[in-house]
């Protein structure tokens, strides 16, 4: 018999789900075509780009035009069977080349939005383009520029079809990004949560670990967060859960099926939700609570001006930046909140519990001990 295997791969395996793209992956493949056909007078279709974790999708195009000094390729997003708003969206990139030193330059086009407010991680002003799909973008355009001998100058401007009325179904208007979606994805890679199938491979998830004789198991919010307890407790894929959103179901089912140890780690914005009660972490769900930071704060030391500041802050990441600056142990306090939380729902079950914040680029911003 073939020993049983775990960690995310398994149970997006086991849930039978198609995993699809994210809105970054799309415009990096957009951009990669519509370079190349700038330097070639062709788009290569499909485009193949390489992904983070080394994996290489191949993209059809929706869209191609090359006018002068600049061409547009466009792909229609898939986001597999996950209930995503952007499932179906045009994502178009428009390359156009640039003096040489100019460097690669981001803009908003029709349906990408505009950071208007701080906490984010790109600045007041910036293009709604997240860091890594930037970076995607700047590798395949340095590659395809390698190929053909140019300098790789160029400016790139995203847009979505349609993106300013889809971005009324997100939460993008409420965190200052005005006119459209985010650009958006760390791996390249859109998991599939279906509540029912996702928390049925979380069990199983459990059950191979245990079977293994992995008595510390560690339920983790994404890959980031995956990396970050590997790198701190040498866990093995098969100890690790991908629990995504659902805390709770990792909680509930621990608790009849306990381990030694969990760790639990994730964002500081999402385990912020854990530590004010919340068991569904989806921002659809639950929000960040800034009053219940703001609190949590002045607990922590924080002066009635600084309390004032988190209660008002536009995302939890500007909280914690507020408060970093003063030398409040905000993500300190969140991580021991959300132990708390997680052992209460826990109910006495023999499981000794940590929690470990990251940050977005899987800084370790705050910690519990174990209990």
């Amino acid at each position: 018999m073939s020993e049983a295997k775990g960690g995310r791969s398994a149970q997006l395996k086991h849930t039978g789900l198609r995993s699809g793209w994210t809105t970054g992956a799309c415009a990096t493949a957009a951009t990669t075509a519509a370079y190349t056909a700038l330097l070639t007078g062709d788009f290569p279709d499909p485009v193949t780009i390489v992904l983070p974790k080394g994996q290489s999708p191949a993209f059809a195009l929706a869209v191609e035009e090359l006018a002068g000094d600049r061409a547009t390729a466009g792909v229609v997003k898939d986001a597999g069977d996950d209930p995503d708003v952007t499932h179906g969206a045009l994502v178009r990139a428009t390359v156009r080349r640039l003096p040489a030193g100019s460097g690669v330059v981001f803009r908003a086009g029709p349906g990408v939005g505009t950071v208007t407010r701080p906490g984010l991680p790109l600045d007041v002003g910036e293009p709604a383009i997240n860091p890594m799909p930037r970076q995607m973008m700047r590798d395949h355009i340095a590659r395809v520029a390698a190929d053909h001998g140019d300098t790789g100058d160029v400016e790139i401007t995203v847009s979505v079809d349609h993106g300013e009325e889809i971005a009324r179904s997100t939460w993008n208007p409420r965190l200052g990004i005005l006119g459209g979606l985010s650009i958006l994805g760390t791996t390249g890679i859109v998991v599939p949560y279906s509540c029912s199938a996702w928390i049925d491979s979380i069990r199983r998830g459990v059950d191979v670990a245990r079977a293994a004789g992995h008595t510390h198991v560690a339920g983790c919010t994404g890959s980031t967060s995956e990396k970050t307890v590997v790198a701190e407790y040498g866990l093995p894929e098969i100890a690790l859960l991908d629990m995504g959103d659902f805390a709770g179901a990792v909680l509930k089912y621990v608790r009849r099926h306990p381990v030694d140890r969990l760790t639990v780690c994730g964002g500081f914005a999402k385990l912020s939700k854990l530590a004010a009660g919340h068991l569904d972490l989806h921002s659809a769900r639950s929000q960040v609570d800034k009053g219940f930071l703001a609190e949590l704060a002045r607990q922590g030391g924080a002066d009635a001006s600084l309390t004032a500041e988190v209660a008002d802050a536009n995302t939890g990441l500007a909280a914690l930046q507020l408060c970093a600056a003063a030398g409040v142990p905000l993500g300190d306090l969140v991580a021991v909140a959300a132990r708390d939380q997680a052992l209460s729902v826990l109910r006495g079950a023999p499981v000794a519990v940590d929690v470990i914040c990251i940050d977005r680029a899987g800084t370790v911003v705050g910690r519990s001990d174990v209990r």
